[in-house]
């Protein structure tokens, strides 16, 4: 008898979701888009593409149909994979403010990381990095990691499993927040940290703070609920301020890669993103 093959959705506001399509095709799987939250009824799992998570953020939480509140229930049950803007998206906790955002931006949340947008820099300073293969591959080969306005993990939380580790230098606006952040840290001052949000703010004087952006069951927005919460950044190398980031984790059904595996001919993420939809349905 042979296996069925699994339907899988790709969020297709914005972004190279066409891109992991044709990768997820190519390993044996079945491909919807989704756009709207009935788009996401019959299917197994759904990727979260690159692109601009700003745009993607403004799409899917307008309208009378709000698409986030439809992808964080759908998220917390079936597999779901982000990548680069797609990791953003799925993180608890971001930092890097945009000059196009105000109040902050609303995510999906449910991977407990801290990320930094645009850990790299911008969009000409894309490039391609060896990393990690996937758990299990039997390739020993690294992975060609493509790199473009990239996010990294600055921190992941009890539960989460690294996949990949990368060392790299954080771009200048990164470099910034990195700094004013150890700075607090080392006064010994108190961090309110976002759940579920990208929202820093800086003010005359007084350095950096947060913003809470948290989308209730009702669809608005609630904000300036703040906690405490203790923050350890990778260390800086003397010199050259490069640090060893995070870029693949994975916990439980969810997974995020910072890199964009849709741009390559290596199928192997999509494979092992493949493998996850299947033991699930057949749990």
């Amino acid at each position: 008898m042979s296996e069925v093959q699994p339907l899988i959705g790709v969020l297709a506001l914005q972004g190279a979701f066409e891109e992991h399509q044709e990768c997820l095709e190519a390993v044996g799987c079945k491909t919807v888009q989704v756009k709207r939250p009935c788009d996401l009824e019959g299917i197994d799992g759904i990727v979260l593409p690159g692109g601009e998570s700003t745009a993607m953020g403004l799409i899917g939480t307008t309208g009378g149909q709000n698409l986030w509140l439809a992808l964080q229930e759908f998220s917390r049950q079936k597999p779901t994979w982000g990548t680069c803007a797609g990791m953003i998206l799925l993180a608890e906790k971001c930092v890097g403010a945009s000059a196009v955002i105000e109040d902050g931006q609303s995510l999906i949340g449910g991977m407990d990381v801290l990320v930094c947008r645009n850990y790299f820099g911008s969009q000409i300073s894309s490039f391609e990095m060896p990393t990690p293969a996937p758990p299990g591959d039997s390739d020993e080969s690294t992975y060609p990691g493509i790199f473009i306005r990239a996010p990294a993990i600055l921190t992941a939380g009890p539960g989460v499993e690294v996949l990949g580790k990368v060392v790299a230098t954080p771009c200048r606006q990164a470099a910034v927040v990195l700094q004013e952040l150890e700075q607090k840290i080392s006064r010994g001052e108190k961090v309110v940290m976002m759940g579920v949000i990208d929202a820093l703010d800086r003010t005359r004087g007084e350095g950096i703070s947060y913003k809470e952006v948290k989308i209730d069951d009702s669809g608005e927005e609630k904000k300036d609920t703040e906690y405490e919460s203790t923050i350890e950044l990778p260390g800086a190398a003397d010199g050259s301020n490069a640090r060893e980031v995070i870029c693949a984790v994975r916990k439980g059904n969810t997974l995020c890669t910072a890199f964009h595996p849709e741009l390559t001919r290596d199928h192997r993420w999509h494979s092992y993103f493949s493998t996850m939809v299947k033991e699930f349905k057949s749990a």
